[in-house]
């Protein structure tokens, strides 16, 4: 089969012996958690033949590039300075805050993308006006979700139940700005906003989200517009130097609290404590905020880095205790490793929570905990057989769930309509 690719084309046609490129607009302002799963399809992308222009912050470029995409930024400081400013109290104030990052994003994407044509849209479920972009370019979207996927009924009920705990002249503070800001962006880009939901969850026509159907919370509750493809885990290239000769054949308990609220000085010595000089052997992740010295003594036992290759380091482990982040678990889950998570925000209760639910692991409270009761939960969990079945029946259906592959599958399935 003769396969001629015409660059001039606008519309992915799958009919035998043409494939023509579609040029990808891909949004992702968010964190660590909302970048890595994309790779992996961005690189799936690239290599089946689309072009993609990703925006995000600085701080990703070098890793997006690594890709081949051509990678364009706003300004991440103001992002962040102006998603604050709409409020940290109640998930509406949050809302707020992310309609106030419209200001940031928006004009500077369209100004960078002034004349140029793109096919379809890409964007985060969370961070960077997604849905407002896809109504303005007036493009086909596809919303990337790297949390557990929210219909507006389950996120309605969310809010409603959050907003009986504010003080009624706070919530009609709070619900006031949402309609005026909702007003300003209706004035200034022409798009309405009729629900919280859709700035807080950027829905669209087709959603990739990168867990099961029988990981997500009410899985059932949806509908097929949301594609369950599994874990993204693609090969990354880091920086991190770890030397894996050091844990041949000693299967590690690895400890980390994600990349965000890892500055936990006191959680780091109660790990020495219930772990340091017992037969485990414990590589331990830090993050870049926490000095070595504020640690003390570290026992011959530990391994402690500020960054480890955690995709890799799992396939080494035989138990995570983790923050309970979406990526975190995924990653632990798709390698049969089982948890003990410790949440400390956002959606980590709920991801801690299912957990537990499906046998996988223990829940833990940061507030309460002690070094006995780490190391006995941690003994109890290695030598439970039902955590291993459990974790060993997910891992074989989270490998199965084709990942990035998959994702690029639906995505490729969509845009040709």
């Amino acid at each position: 089969m003769t396969v001629s690719i015409t660059l001039t084309q606008s519309k992915k046609i799958f009919t035998e012996g043409v494939v023509e490129l579609a040029r990808v607009l891909f949004i992702n302002g968010g964190s660590e958690g909302h970048i890595n799963p994309t790779i992996g399809v961005v690189q799936e992308l690239i290599s089946r033949g689309e072009e993609v222009v990703f925006f995000t912050i600085e701080a990703f470029r070098e890793r997006i590039e690594q890709t081949g995409a051509t990678v364009r930024t706003f300004d991440a400081q103001k992002f962040i300075q102006a998603f604050i400013s709409g409020g940290r109290n109640h998930l509406l104030e949050r809302v707020n805050g992310l309609l106030l990052t419209a200001d940031v994003v928006i004009p500077s994407v369209l100004e960078q993308i002034k004349g140029e044509h793109f096919d379809y849209i890409i964007h985060d479920s969370m961070f960077g006006c997604g849905y407002l972009l896809a109504k303005i370019l007036k493009l086909p979207a596809i919303s990337s979700c790297t949390s557990f996927a929210e219909t507006k009924q389950s996120f309605d009920k969310t809010l409603e139940h959050l907003s009986k705990n504010i003080p009624t002249e706070v919530l009609k503070k709070v619900n006031d700005d949402f309609q005026q800001l909702t007003a300003k962006i209706k004035e200034k880009y022409g798009v309405e906003i009729h629900s919280p939901y859709e700035v807080f969850c950027n829905p669209a026509p087709l959603t990739m989200v990168y867990t099961t159907r029988e990981f997500q919370l009410n899985g059932e509750a949806f509908d097929q517009s949301y594609k369950f493809v599994g874990p993204s885990i693609s090969s990354r290239s880091t920086q991190e130097d770890f030397d894996f000769t050091a844990i041949e054949g000693k299967s590690p308990i690895y400890i980390s609290l994600g990349t965000v609220l890892n500055q936990a000085i006191d959680f780091y010595k109660l790990c020495f404590k219930a772990f340091g000089n017992t037969e485990h052997t414990v590589v331990m992740s830090i993050g870049g905020q926490t000095q070595f010295d504020e640690l003390g003594e570290i026992p011959d036992n530990f391994i402690v880095k500020p960054y480890v290759p955690q995709t890799e380091l799992l396939t080494y482990t035989k138990l995570f205790i983790t923050h309970g982040g979406m990526n975190s678990t995924n990653e632990a889950l798709y390698n049969g490793v089982p948890l003990i998570v410790i949440p400390l925000s956002a959606d980590q209760p709920l991801i801690a929570q299912q957990v537990t639910t499906i046998g996988a692991g223990i829940q833990l409270q940061m507030e309460s905990l002690t070094a006995t009761q780490l190391y006995e939960t941690a003994n109890h969990v290695l030598n439970t057989p039902s955590f291993h079945i459990a974790v060993a029946n997910i891992k074989d259906s989270f490998q199965k769930s084709g990942g990035y592959h998959k994702a690029v599958d639906e995505i490729f399935k969509f845009t040709s309509q």
